[in-house]
């Protein structure tokens, strides 16, 4: 019997059980109602694999297509999910916390058969219905005994599960991202008729007046307006292989990430991407626990339906977490990376659009949901770091590029379509001119041993940044005069700063990292290491620490300050203020309006033997630290695998100055304004 066929019958034999589910009462009154719930929902995912299979969705009128995107998101909604298994607080009140803990889980992974039916993954559905089955059988037994059923027993068959189909299901996530023959999302880009706006729905991600609300507005834009927003993204990846000497010649696929909507553009990208030899892959952001949950999506997505429900499950692997799972998922890895090592030397890397503009998410945290232990955060910090040394070895750092460009969505407010043509002129400001102020800003710098940062209006940021030795500074700079390409839009110079001396508080009475909100962050460092922190978001003390750990540090114990980097664009501060978008701009957009500081990784992490160069013909030099230099001696320590900038805004920068070894000091911002000699021009958008 072939492949195809034995999952066929498999998918059968086990929806034919499920059907009967709904019609059993053998489980004790509230399991059943779950398994109920559970059989419902798998049975709409089978009509919807029969209408995507048939045909029968391309035919559905708006309505009906906007109608049934509801009912298969309805459940996880804001105003549903008090009531839904899926939220751990629901499902630990009915169903008790060890089996409850676990059942959440459950329907979080049987929801990953949403984007299973639309894209016909037989496979998907049937390994997730035989899982229902399997759980359900064990309810069965436990009745028909007359005991509870076994927590341990449940949480054994779901750690075997996530055991069994790691690596199907991490070679799947990663042929999207390879292979440009997984064609499905490209398929609609490319082929639909963009005019109808029918074509949003046949993804399989939920749609709201957002998506809706961009692709019409794209629609009614002059191809000469969006070949400019495409050039500007596409260009901006070519030149990031030129300015560090990598070869894009060798590539054939780039991945393109963005958000649902936006598909004039794309569509545009793909065809540049196209002539200059680089085929198109997409794969879609996360949706299951091999995937990872996140509030910040990561691939192609539509609309996120509930960021608290992304942010309730972010650490379900925490049910199983253990050295053997690890290990499995380390030799997965290492198995579909060596099965398809041609195709991951071809891979250039991706090229991302990102939007903004939804209202900024503030999180429950709840101690229902699945929280790593000490134990398991040290493991997974040090799983993370052996898979990204393993995707090197395969994706080489030094040989791939990116490039990020942003856009705002509706909900941004009112003055939308302005907004959205203020952030174009934004993304398409004049590099040359950027380029030569930056220069100059960097020319002093290179005179100096030391940065001080000084905050005012209620910022009580007091730090000292140590900078590299130059040995000649004829040829040498620390500095990287970054212009528009692979962190678009134009405006900053950067660097990787010394450790040692570097020290200080980083304070920001407000900042949005990641979608996620900080109030009065503060970070103490000691010789480039965070030593303390703290934040305003919770009434106590921990809570607040906990946040900052799971969401800034990554279950790090610390983090080094990876970066330090002098944004120039007063352009965008000056939108941003205009419309009152601040705590709306993405970190792209955000980074780029005064001094910003990152924690974990360099900007050149796996790429510290490339030789770089300013357009001055300098050699950027200041390309690690005491952490990533250990890379040479053992690469678990020298790596973090995350890298979050955090800004100062210029009304809240009291001074950014550079002191020289002998002393002497150099004021390059003072009071928010410009006032090194050279950067007048940066003042021009200030006053505005």
């Amino acid at each position: 019997m072939k492949q195809e066929e034995l999952i066929a019958e498999r998918y059968e034999l086990a929806l034919a059980r499920i059907k009967e589910i709904p019609d059993e009462s053998i489980c004790g009154e509230n399991y059943r109602d779950y398994f109920m719930q559970m059989a419902d929902f798998v049975l709409m995912m089978d009509q919807t694999y029969a209408l995507v299979e048939d045909g029968a969705l391309r035919q559905m009128g708006m309505e009906e297509l906007r109608e049934h995107n509801q009912s298969l998101y309805a459940d996880i909604l804001p105003a549903y999910y008090g009531e839904s298994y899926a939220n751990p607080d629901y499902a630990i009140e009915r169903l008790g916390e060890s089996i409850g803990k676990c059942l959440s889980f459950l329907y979080t992974e049987l929801r990953a058969m949403i984007p299973a039916a639309y894209e016909t993954n037989l496979v998907s559905m049937t390994v997730r219905a035989e899982l229902l089955l399997e759980v359900y059988q064990l309810f069965v037994c436990a009745a028909e005994e007359e005991r509870e059923p076994d927590a341990e027993e449940l949480r054994q068959i779901l750690y075997w599960y996530v055991s069994d189909y790691y690596e199907a299901e991490f070679e799947e996530k990663s042929m999207a991202l390879l292979d440009a023959d997984r064609d499905f999302a490209r398929r609609i880009i490319m082929e639909s008729d963009l005019s109808d706006l029918r074509y949003l729905y046949y993804f399989g991600e939920y749609v709201t007046e957002n998506e809706l609300k961009t692709a019409a507005h794209l629609n009614e834009m002059s191809p000469e307006k969006i070949k400019l927003m495409a050039d500007t993204y596409t260009e901006g990846y070519r030149i990031g292989f030129e300015v560090t000497n990598k070869d894009i010649s060798i590539k054939e696929t780039v991945t393109i990430r963005y958000f649902l909507g936006f598909e004039r553009v794309v569509r545009q990208a793909v065809e540049n991407f196209d002539r200059i030899g680089l085929q198109s892959t997409f794969y879609r952001a996360g949706a299951n626990i091999f995937q990872g949950r996140s509030v910040n999506k990561n691939g192609y997505c539509g609309a996120n339906p509930n960021k608290q429900y992304d942010y309730d499950h972010k650490e379900d692997m925490a049910l199983f977490l253990d050295g053997a799972l690890a290990e499995r998922k380390i030799e997965a890895v290492r198995n579909v990376f060596e099965r398809h090592k041609e195709l991951a030397a071809l891979y250039g890397g991706p090229a991302v659009v990102e939007s903004f503009g939804e209202e900024p998410f503030v999180p429950q945290n709840k101690e229902t949901a699945c929280r790593f232990s000490e134990k398991q955060q040290k493991l997974s910090v040090a799983n993370a770091g052996k898979i990204a040394d393993i995707q090197n070895e395969y994706i080489k750092g030094e040989e791939h590029s990116f490039t990020i460009i942003a856009f705002p969505v509706p909900q941004i407010g009112e003055r939308y379509e302005k907004i959205f043509d203020d952030v174009v002129r934004i993304n398409t400001l004049d590099y040359m001119l950027y380029r030569d102020i930056q220069q100059k800003i960097i020319d002093v710098l290179d005179k100096g041993s030391t940065v001080l940062v000084k905050g005012m209006n209620g910022n009580e940021t007091d730090m000292k940044v140590q900078l590299h030795r130059l040995d000649d500074p004829k040829t040498q700079t620390n500095f990287e005069n970054c212009v528009a390409d692979v962190n678009i839009p134009v405006g900053e110079v950067f660097t990787s700063p010394q450790l040692t001396g570097t020290e200080g508080l980083l304070h920001v009475p407000r900042v949005f990292l990641h979608e996620l909100e900080y109030r009065d962050l503060r970070l103490h460092f000691q010789d480039g290491f965070v030593t303390d922190y703290s934040c305003g978001n919770f009434e106590g003390e921990e809570e607040n620490r906990k946040y900052i750990r799971e969401n800034v540090f990554h279950h790090h114990e610390k983090l080094p300050l990876g970066e330090f980097a002098i944004g120039t664009n007063t352009t965008a501060f000056s939108v941003a203020r205009k419309y009152g978008i601040e705590d709306k701009l993405p970190i792209l957009i955000a980074e780029k309006t005064g001094p910003h500081f990152a924690l974990g990784d360099t900007c050149y992490s796996h790429e510290e033997e490339v030789k770089s160069y300013n357009p001055d013909g300098k050699e950027i030099v200041a390309k690690e630290n005491e952490v990533s230099v250990l890379r040479d001696t053992d690469v678990s320590k020298a790596y973090f695998q995350c890298h979050t900038d955090i800004t100062i805004p210029y009304d809240e920068l009291g001074e950014l100055s550079v002191l020289t070894v002998s002393g002497e000091k150099h004021v390059i911002i003072q009071n928010g304004q410009f006032v090194l000699q050279g950067c007048e021009e940066l003042n021009r958008a200030l006053a505005e």
